[in-house]
């Protein structure tokens, strides 16, 4: 396997003047603000909510030790 490194920039970003400051801070500010608002992934929506299929397939729908649902 082989890894390769520069240490060097580009022309492009070796012009680009850098940037500093508060109006900087800003948008670093509002762009990760955004991107963490926005984010599309909800974990929440793919834990498991209790036995599956496979689960049905191997002990049953009726099996003795199965958890029992909340009868409140």
């Amino acid at each position: 396997m082989a890894t390769l490194s520069s240490a060097s920039l580009s022309a492009v970003a070796a012009e680009r003047p850098s940037r500093s400051g508060l109006l900087d801070d800003v948008r670093t500010f509002w762009r990760e603000f955004v991107a963490r608002a926005f984010n599309p992934y909800r974990p929440e929506l793919h834990y498991m909510r209790g036995p599956g299929p496979a689960w049905r397939a191997k002990y049953g729908d009726d099996a003795a030790f199965r958890l029992k649902a909340n009868l409140d």
